[in-house]
């Protein structure tokens, strides 16, 4: 099972949180980490919070770094 991590604020914050947590940087994907299972507990005890879908994905566009995925024409 895997979780995303976002920041609701910048980008900066989200790598700076992701490095604390020893996370890849391979795990980044345009605008989240995805965060393995194994790593969620320790997220939320350092100040990360459990959302739903529509919640995260509403405090990315609110916070403007909502990242959709660029299809190329065919």
């Amino acid at each position: 099972m895997w979780s995303h991590l976002v920041s609701d604020h910048t980008l900066d914050e989200l790598h700076d949180f992701a490095v604390l947590l020893g996370m890849p940087g391979r795990a980044f994907d345009r605008d989240h980490y995805d965060v393995p299972e194994t790593v969620h507990a320790r997220a939320v005890s350092l100040g990360a919070e459990a959302v739903s879908s529509r919640e995260l994905l509403r405090r990315l566009v609110d916070a403007g770094l909502r990242s959709r995925k660029r299809h190329l024409p065919r």
